[in-house]
């Protein structure tokens, strides 16, 4: 296995105008569908916990075990990584859990006080090789917390990277999250810019919103890790409803491999299509 944090597989995807997929995990057969992908098309994959999801499963420990042995197992690059965590003490344990990336949102917090705070995020996990995301800039969409048509400038960006640490930033150019619709249009001329402005990778949240398209122009502008997970819960309930309806069964491995299946298959066009726009 090859257990990495972002930056070893971020920086070089910028360098060379590649995206990276990072795919959120909720269920184990999500994990599971992700490292096949990764398997099938050989790149590196981001696996992503959210918040959200430590919540639905009660604790992180659990979710995180089976996802780092899933990793342990994959052929190729894979970063377990902490999606949204607005809990210092959750990002913390993952720290010790053996995560190796963790994405901090400070955005409920005051500039100032975000900002020290994201800083003294990034010195706790940089002593122990993880790396740091932060966000910049309101991605729409999530929990209400963000606002809506907000956009990340490229100078404040500049001076947010350089004031905390970060290893990649999340920006704000058109996409919100849990979007069921592929319909965001993105701002390519702004991503261009920041990616100018910005010394570190760019992310985009939101993603599930972007046409294959956009996704590739975004990734041409600039955009590195992009961010999927609406899409792909999408993906995996249609696959389970089908399977049910075509041929019923209370087995749940016969519906929930279908649907691992169909998200892995889904999740290995993605990434072919990140990595080749």
């Amino acid at each position: 296995m090859t257990l990495v944090n972002l930056a070893q597989v971020l920086e070089p995807a910028r360098r060379v105008g590649r995206g990276l997929a990072a795919f959120n995990v909720i269920q184990i057969e999500h994990a599971e569908a992700f490292a096949a992908a990764a398997e099938k098309v050989s790149l590196p994959v981001v696996m992503q916990i959210s918040e959200n999801c430590v919540r639905y499963h009660g604790s992180l420990a659990p979710i995180a075990a089976a996802t780092l042995a899933i990793a342990d197992a994959c052929h190729q690059p894979v970063v377990v990584h902490l999606d949204h965590a607005e809990d210092a003490g959750l990002v913390e344990e993952a720290v010790r859990l053996g995560l190796t990336s963790v994405m901090y949102d400070g955005s409920r917090l005051s500039d100032g006080a975000n900002r020290a705070e994201t800083r003294r995020v990034v010195g706790l996990c940089r002593a122990h090789g993880v790396s740091v995301e932060a966000e910049l800039g309101e991605v729409g969409g999530k929990d209400g917390v963000h606002a809506p048509g907000v956009r990340t400038d490229p100078g404040e960006a500049a001076r947010f990277v350089a004031d905390t640490g970060v290893d990649a930033l999340a920006v704000a150019v058109g996409s919100s999250h849990a979007m069921t619709e592929r319909t965001a249009q993105l701002d390519t001329e702004l991503i261009a810019a920041l990616r100018h402005s910005v010394p570190v990778p760019l992310v985009l949240h939101g993603s599930s919103g972007v046409a294959d398209e956009g996704l590739a122009a975004a990734v041409r502008a600039g955009m590195t890790k992009v961010n999927i997970a609406t899409h792909l819960n999408q993906v995996f309930t249609r696959a389970v409803l089908d399977r049910l309806e075509n041929a019923p069964t209370v087995d749940t491995r016969k519906y929930l491999g279908a649907a691992r299946d169909a998200v892995a298959d889904e999740a290995a066009r993605l990434m072919r299509l990140l990595a080749t726009a």
